[in-house]
């Protein structure tokens, strides 16, 4: 059933596949997909420029805990994950240039630290590119439903949506997916400087006193009674919630191949814009909101005392736009492009996330399949597995980027303070054998920057475990720790099999005798060439076998067996419940139980059809029989194709519809029109299902 269900995809789907992601591209097309500068940073910095859409929303609604004096404290905050930003750019800096193949972090953690800590920066990084999709597109939704109401009311459906969007845009290659995500990254990044400095200088130059929509709500703290160890606790928690802004660095250093050349260079280049305007961006937004007295809490209903007769809170872009831009058409440019970043900073993962699997895949530590670049040269089974995962995340979660940025960031700062560790040893190994004092300095300099990294990000990666373990980041490394010990177990898989199928000095053992047997159904054209292939074979011996379901259709077989004359000897095997699969497997296994060193050839008719709907109908009997063969020892199932008319008809389509595309190709078409049937068949592939 398995197999109809294939069929019936493959062949109601090839048309939407070749609609929905393009022409196939050729592997020699590769160098063209490189991305320059200018669409490198849209595709991979996507994440880390959105985090300004939530970071700062995050940041006030933990402060709001402790009431809203509290918020005088979050430009300080804001201005220690610039800092810790700023350290995590350069270190990258120094990993793009030691280390350009792509393999990122886990490259750099496997050639310094050893093949575990390798795989343990690779389980922490592909967790984090799954909560990277949930937490983004729940947030552009949470931002898209403060602007319209529809929206929020089915958050869910339209995240899931979201994800299924962006994840065809990557099935259709790297370069389309960075043209297509570059005018809203760039309108994203434009619209909010604009309104961060018209805001800044209505205040400041023009003195105009503008105030929040939420400035003169009246909160409560959750928590009053906060001592000085409790409230340090709280701005601990709240810079590390704050660090969120910090997930997508890292996606560069493992995309350094997809950049052209000088590729190293470039994608440093792109490292320090996107650290430069994430910063600017991120301090511009949680300034603005101190200066207009935003206020944003955790739980509106019961923190929110006093206010306006049903007040629905807005998240801080959203605030921000209405208190500089009013209730105009700017409102919902900021709302729609705020929406579209947040969309598209899924596209960091699915650019990373893929790239990622493909190295682990090559390295047997995940299915080969994972390795292997799809129709349009993007690592496509990557792409559908993140997607899968992330909309289960989404569901899970109902869309709520707030429960789902507890168990965010815990995997990217693993890998930072690892991939950090292994770049100091890095540096060491190479200053034993450098003499030149100018390449030296430059060393010393590179491993003092990573070393500085290592420490600033082991420190953030202990605040976050400390701060954030009960609220959810447990779920992550539970995560992180089954995906550890599954891909152990698949190398360990991978590498037995391996030295299973290890070729030895011994030369292959002969078959004692080759006893052949076709399988007969009816004495039809399809049974007669495959008794005719069976006897081209030259077997030790040959049989016919048929199962005895119902005496007269057995005994008709017999006569026209006969009259026939066809000098094979024809087999009756009784079914006495009419099953035909178990019979004949019984039949082959007792042919081999007097000489385990025989080898039995089943010859097996099938037809080869031409629509969908004629899988239905035909090789069901054949299917489950082969099926149950394939795990006998000693057993050989060769399938005998017989071409149905409908399958001819379709092969001629195939070539009118070549003939009809042009002059150039005709000619080429023209020859296989004119290829004898056996050669056309030889060209397809017979379509077998149960």
């Amino acid at each position: 059933m398995a197999a109809v269900l294939l069929a019936l995809v493959a062949s109601t789907t090839s048309l939407a596949k070749r609609l929905l992601l393009g022409r196939p591209f050729r592997s020699d097309k590769l160098q063209h997909t490189l991305l320059p500068k200018r669409i490198a940073l849209p595709v991979f910095a996507s994440d880390a420029l959105s985090s300004v859409a939530y970071a700062p929303d995050e940041i006030l609604l933990t402060l709001s805990i402790a009431g809203a004096g509290a918020f005088v404290f979050s430009p300080w905050i804001t201005l220690a994950v610039a800092v810790v930003m700023v350290t995590v750019v350069a270190s990258y800096r120094q990993n793009v240039h030691a280390y350009p193949s792509g393999g990122g972090d886990y490259e750099v953690a496997t050639v310094n630290l050893g093949p575990r800590a390798g795989l343990g920066v690779g389980s922490a990084l592909l967790v984090d590119y799954i909560l990277t999709v949930a937490v983004s597109t729940s947030s552009g939704v949470n931002n898209l439903g403060s602007v319209v109401p529809f929206v929020a009311q089915h958050k869910v459906a339209f995240a899931i949506g979201a994800i299924a969007l962006l994840a065809s845009l990557n099935l259709r290659g790297l370069r389309e997916s960075g043209t297509a995500f570059a005018i809203p990254t760039y309108a994203f990044i434009v619209v909010i400087v604009i309104m961060i400095a018209t805001g800044l200088i209505r205040v400041f130059v023009l003195g105009q006193d503008l105030r929040a929509p939420s400035a003169d709500l009246v909160i409560t703290a959750e928590q009053d009674h906060l001592t000085s160890f409790g409230f340090a606790y709280l701005l601990l928690r709240t810079f590390s919630s704050g660090c969120a802004a910090l997930t997508g660095v890292e996606a560069i250093s493992n995309g350094v191949p997809a950049f052209k050349p000088p590729k190293s260079k470039n994608a440093a280049t792109t490292l320090m814009l996107l650290g430069g305007i994430a910063i600017v961006m991120l301090v511009g937004i949680v300034l603005l909101s101190r200066v207009i007295h935003l206020q944003f809490v955790e739980d509106p209903a019961t923190q929110i005392v006093s206010g306006p007769a049903g007040y629905e809170q807005k998240t801080v872009t959203a605030q921000l736009a209405e208190t500089v831009f009013g209730q105009g058409f700017l409102l919902y440019v900021v709302g729609a492009v705020t929406a579209l970043i947040l969309f598209l900073a899924a596209n960091t993962a699915f650019n990373g996330f893929p790239v990622l699997g493909s190295i682990l895949a090559q390295d047997r530590y995940l299915p080969r399949q994972l390795h292997t670049r799809g129709d349009r040269l993007a690592f496509s089974n990557g792409i559908i597995f993140l997607a899968i995962a992330a909309m289960v995340l989404v569901v899970a979660f109902q869309a709520s980027t707030t429960r789902l940025i507890q168990l965010y960031i815990v995997g990217v700062f693993v890998s930072f303070t690892l991939s950090q560790g292994g770049m100091i040893r890095h540096w060491n190994r190479l200053l034993r054998t450098q003499r030149d004092p100018l390449r030296r300095r430059q060393m010393i300099r590179s491993r003092a920057i990573n070393t500085f990294g290592m420490i600033l990000t082991g420190a953030v990666l202990v605040v976050v475990l400390v701060t954030k373990f009960l609220l959810g980041a447990w779920i992550a490394i539970a995560a992180m720790l089954v995906i550890y010990a599954l891909m152990l177990a698949i190398r360990k898989h991978y590498t037995r099999v391996s030295q299973e199928l290890q070729p030895t000095d011994e030369r292959p053992v002969l078959p004692s005798r080759n006893h052949a047997v076709v399988l007969v159904s009816k004495v039809h054209l399809p049974t007669l060439r495959a008794v005719a292939y069976a006897q081209a074979t030259r077997p030790d011996t040959l049989t016919a076998v048929t199962v005895n379901v119902d005496d007269k259709d057995t005994r008709a077989i017999q006569q026209e067996w006969e009259r026939r004359q066809i000098p094979v000897p024809l087999t009756v095997v009784d079914s006495p419940y009419r099953e035909i699969t178990r019979p004949i497997i019984d039949f082959v296994k007792g042919m081999r139980r007097g000489s385990p060193r025989d080898v039995v050839t089943v010859f097996v008719p099938e037809y080869v059809v031409g629509r969908w709907w004629e899988n239905l109908l035909h090789n069901q009997s054949a299917l489950r029989i082969k099926s149950r063969l394939l795990f006998e020892p000693g057993v050989m199932v060769t399938s005998v194709p017989w071409q149905l008319r409908s399958s001819q008809d379709r092969d001629l389509d195939r070539i009118d519809r070549n003939l009809s595309q042009g002059p150039a190709r005709g000619p080429r078409n023209r020859r296989a029109a004119d290829q004898p049937q056996a050669t056309m068949a030889a060209d397809r592939t017979p379509e077998t299902h149960p």
